[in-house]
């Protein structure tokens, strides 16, 4: 590819022997699009999944509209008031029982994005509906190297009985890309570099996989010659845009590694998978930090990622939480319990104000990636001890969609959650007519009350 001082192509990748680096948006790729500069920014569509529900008395703002305060579980995204809009009152009701007996946090995880009653099943016959944000990947997809992203940080498997006879595909996959096709989450961060920057064989065994990685070069001193011959052909502010943005790729090399050798905490019973940190702070933040690369350099427009799994017993020691979350969730009204889980949702939106920061912080064409995206964060359950699919949990981040944030709305109980999801399609050029259990588009998010 020859380089010149007038333009960059949007699609250009720092190639070298067995990696493929994408890059973000440089002031010398806008003489590239006929369109002007603010039209060349992408809608970015992002899902953050929380499990076993959020202790909603804790969660839920007092007030409505603009002069709503926030509560102590969303008091870490108060910065990002101006960006963020509080959405109470909607419902998956698909996500109840409808006859099948237990299974609620199976259907919750299922029913989250596509709006759709799971087939009760352990077995290879498993049934849902296509999510949202296949939808979306389906139309929009081809304009980028991956049509979506899908993230986890907690165990996944897709086979077997996880919850009371439903098939582990529903407790761990968010995305389903055609009724009886999920698509089970990343959890390791070395093999989601990998895939966005190198070509490594996934299919070979740990053992070889782990001799190849210790003789592996950077990814970035396989792309040292090019990136040289570029940053020459650069104007100032873009060469050190493009600085800053290979050095986030060299800092979450060196965290991956790090990672890799650190056994604190672990006996030799135990095997810890390559690449996932020890800590879950470092791993949830690793993880938002690959969302964000994957987003900066338009690999992908579409991303869904589980902090947790459905019905996960993840401990949380760091923050003084040494029991299995979900057992904690059913508490009884033990006001110890309560606050052990309130201290966990509370650290899970810290983790997630953390990464709305970087994505405000990160320009995007005329302004940031928080500017051009839409992220939505919550749960498939709101009452983790009562298991109900009413009154969720769910904040809309980011002004991709143009709407009036900075509010609190409170829609009519148990209007359905996929009229929210048709009505950020419509913002993304994306058609649909309906998704699972839509019946038409929310209103309120133009106006201000």
């Amino acid at each position: 590819m020859i380089v010149t001082r007038k333009h960059l192509p949007r699609r250009m990748f720092l190639k070298g022997m067995g990696a493929a680096v994408a890059l973000p948006m440089l002031d010398a790729m806008t003489p590239a699009f006929a369109a002007p500069r603010s039209a060349a920014a992408p809608v970015r569509l992002a899902f953050t999944y929380v499990p076993n529900g959020i202790t909603m008395t804790d969660w839920t703002p007092s007030g409505t509209g603009r002069g709503f305060s926030y509560s102590r579980v969303l008091k870490p995204l108060e910065a990002f008031r101006e960006e963020t809009l509080v959405l109470s009152g909607l419902a998956q009701r698909n996500g109840n029982a409808l006859g099948d007996g237990p299974g609620d946090h199976a259907r919750a995880a299922a029913s989250y994005l596509t709006g759709v009653h799971p087939r009760k099943t352990a077995g290879a016959d498993i049934q849902n509906g296509i999510s949202i944000d296949q939808i979306a990947a389906q139309q929009i997809g081809a304009a980028t190297r991956f049509a979506s992203l899908e993230l986890g940080c907690d165990d996944s498997r897709t086979i077997g009985n996880c919850d009371s006879g439903y098939s582990c595909a529903y407790t761990n996959s968010l995305a389903w890309r055609g009724e009886s096709s999920p698509m089970p989450p990343e959890t390791n961060p070395r093999l989601v570099f990998e895939r966005l920057f190198g070509d490594i064989d996934t299919s070979l065994a740990p053992e070889t996989r782990a001799r190849r990685l210790r003789y592996r070069r950077s990814i970035l001193d396989l792309v040292g010659e090019r990136t040289t011959s570029l940053a020459a052909d650069l104007g100032a502010a873009d060469r050190r845009k493009l600085d800053e943005y290979l050095s986030s790729i060299r800092e979450i090399e060196r965290r991956i590694e790090m990672s890799e050798a650190d056994m604190t905490g672990l006996t030799p019973s135990i095997d810890k998978p390559t690449g996932i940190p020890v800590q879950y702070d470092d791993y949830v933040k690793l993880m938002f930090d690959l969302q964000l690369i994957a987003l900066q350099t338009d690999m992908t427009r579409v991303v869904t990622m589980m902090m947790g799994r459905e019905g996960s017993m993840r401990t949380y020691p760091e923050i003084g939480v040494a029991d299995p979350h979900h057992p904690l969730t059913h508490h009884r009204g033990n006001a110890e319990w309560i606050e052990r889980v309130t201290k966990v949702n509370t650290m899970h939106m810290e983790l997630f104000a953390g990464f709305i920061q970087k994505l405000k912080s990160t320009p995007d064409g005329d302004g940031s990636l928080l500017d051009h995206s839409m992220i939505v964060y919550g749960s498939g359950l709101s009452d983790g001890n009562r298991h109900t699919h009413e009154d969720l949990p769910v904040l809309l981040v980011g002004r991709g969609g143009a709407f009036r944030m900075g509010q609190h709305i409170s829609y009519e109980k148990g209007t359905p959650m996929t009229n929210l999801f048709l009505t950020l399609l419509d913002r993304m050029g994306v058609q649909a007519e309906q998704i699972g259990d839509s019946t038409g588009r929310v209103e309120h998010l133009t106006q201000v009350s």
